[in-house]
């Protein structure tokens, strides 16, 4: 198994893009459960044995194998380096970020553009760096890639397997299995445990690391999870990555937790779905009405339908390439909070404000002309509605007070660039006179709205954020927009200075939320939905987690051939 090395490198830029594949290389859903033909046939004999359950279980992870070279979803693998204190357990001291497209077609491939502020030039990475050159933590993205594979050449040849109980996995009954590599099977096999569901015997659970005897190589712990996204289909969804051990051999020591997560497996076609659903015929009409309503758009129309047009075409791109949601019930609540700001304020904002998701874990907000864009991660920290408010509305002051989009991008050829260049091509970030004016303006608006004597809890928001800053650079260090936090100033200071004070062991007061307990994705549509369960009672301080990183616990489903195609989705422990 020629596995990708999770190791130390020395200090690059802090977010990474993968280059993108081109389009005939995606996988037709008709087709995507067998992209190179049917199942074995093996796969669908009598199962009576342990020995006949592992000999499915390898056909099966060999078809899985086939499978993943069909998809090219998004990866974000997002990390944070962490410190124990003696109050508050292991904290954040520093973070790292990912985000790249999936390709196991040849091997994982590491091809990342460095990317610093909101420009990118593309390198490539060296994927086998010297032991002299493991003077800083850093850590190899196509490594942390490399856990939603259990081996590239699974074999009973190379492992010993043994029993260990059924188990439910939400509703998914699982064979737990222990599995070792066998004596000599070389450097790279798995190393650990695997859920196995007890139908078609599909690995849906990994948990463990990889062996290695070299001074070289160094592999980490990792807990991955598939999900079954449609009949017969179960892909990687997200993996959970811990360590908190010295290493010997490359004599570091390594604390941290990392999560990765893929979505987008069928963008291509989750596009084109609706393409023609929205066309019209209407009855003929008289070509000599010249009513109002056919008349030719006055200036001010114009002017207003070709910023429209150039706001448009962002979003269309930016949700073709999977970093902006489908509209869906999420945007529906956003919608409600920009609603009650407009009514209550009188405000008559054409053409109507809209507000989408960007799917990406880094905090940011930022307006694209007349749509208010919130990232996922964002979403997921805010602790009530009257935060939600606050960010939106910063954000609909710029559109308020007139703070215009470049209409280059109405010019549909503008769009036409690969994806790794689109941080670099799309720039939403306002100066710092604009930023200003528009948390004045926003504080004007949120007086007026019923959130008005709730915004105590926002300005904690912002004083748990400034207090975090520091150590999570990656978290707040937007992609399109402009940062929460620039050094010691923050977004809606005004809010912060009063707020009530920050204090960290008191159980009832929650400024953030861990990251994840918000929103779940569905990584098969690239849709979204609020996470719906119940609030977990804290016992302790250390269970508040403000923007932390927590492991995956996700509800499993099975989807049926004959059901809805509805992936089961995940919301971390809590």
């Amino acid at each position: 198994m020629r596995s990708v090395r999770v190791a130390a490198l020395p200090l690059f830029a802090f977010l990474f893009l993968l280059s993108t594949w081109a389009s005939s290389q995606q996988t037709d859903p008709a087709t995507a459960a067998a992209p190179n033909g049917p199942a074995p046939a093996a796969i669908s004999g009598p199962v009576s044995t342990f020995d006949d359950v592992i000999g499915r279980v390898v056909e099966r992870e060999h078809y899985f194998n086939q499978q993943i070279r069909g998809f090219h979803p998004l990866i974000e693998t997002y990390i944070q380096n962490l410190k124990d204190t003696d109050e508050m357990g292991a904290v954040p001291v520093s973070d790292q970020y990912f985000l790249g497209r999936l390709d196991v077609a040849n091997g994982i491939e590491d091809r990342f553009s460095n990317h610093a502020g909101h420009h990118a030039l593309l390198s490539k990475l060296n994927v086998a760096p010297k032991l002299s050159e493991l003077y800083a933590t850093r850590f190899l993205p196509g490594g942390f890639a490399q856990m939603v594979l259990l081996d590239e050449d699974f074999q009973r040849a190379y492992y010993n397997f043994t029993y260990v109980r059924r188990e439910f996995l939400g509703e998914i009954r699982c064979l737990v299995i222990d599995v070792q590599p066998k004596k000599g099977a070389g450097d790279g096999r798995f190393v650990g445990r695997i859920w196995v569901e007890d139908q078609d015997y599909n690995v849906v659970r990994t948990n463990g690391t990889y062996s290695s005897r070299s001074h070289r190589d160094q592999y980490f712990h990792f807990d991955s999870w598939r999900l079954n996204m449609r009949a017969g289909l179960w892909m990687p969804a997200y993996v959970y990555s811990e360590e908190s051990d010295d290493h010997a051999r490359v004599g570091q020591h390594f604390h941290f937790k990392a999560q990765s997560r893929l979505w987008g497996y069928d963008l291509e076609h989750a596009a084109s779905n609706d393409a023609f659903t929205e066309i019209l015929v209407d009855p003929s009409q008289s070509v000599h009405d010249q009513s109002p309503a056919t008349q030719d758009a006055t200036p001010v129309e114009s002017e207003r339908l070709w910023e429209r047009e150039a706001e448009d075409n962002v979003v269309e791109r930016l949700q073709k390439i999977g970093l902006i949601a489908p509209n869906g019930e999420v945007d529906k609540v956003m919608q409600t909070v920009v609603n009650n700001l407009i009514f209550t304020n009188n405000l008559n904002i054409q053409p109507e404000v809209r507000t989408r998701v960007l799917l990406t874990t880094p905090l940011e907000s930022f307006a694209i002309g007349h749509t208010i864009v919130l990232s996922r991660g964002l979403l997921d920290v805010l602790p009530d509605e009257a935060s939600l408010a606050m960010v939106l509305a910063h954000e609909l002051g710029h559109i308020v007070l007139g703070h215009q989009l470049d209409t280059k991008t109405a010019f549909n050829d503008r769009m036409f660039f690969a994806d790794q260049e689109t941080f670099e091509r799309l720039d939403f970030a306002r100066d710092p006179a604009q930023e200003e004016a528009a948390d004045t303006k926003a504080v004007e608006l949120l007086s007026n709205s019923p959130y008005k004597d709730k915004l105590g809890n926002a300005g904690l928001f912002l004083r748990s954020l400034q207090a975090h800053a520091p150590e999570l650079r990656n978290l707040i260090r937007p992609h399109m927009g402009s940062s929460l936090a620039e050094g010691k100033a923050i977004r809606m200071s005004s809010l912060l200075n009063a707020a009530p004070a920050l204090e960290v062991k008191k159980t009832d007061q929650i400024a953030a939320l861990p990251l994840g307990g918000r929103v779940r994705l569905d990584p098969w549509t690239s849709r979204i939905e609020l996470v719906k369960t119940k609030a977990v009672a804290l016992t302790t301080p250390q269970e508040k987690m403000p923007f932390e990183i927590t492991p995956f616990f996700p509800y499993m489903a099975r989807i049926s051939s004959t059901g809805p195609e509805k992936v089961a989705l995940t919301a971390p422990a809590k």
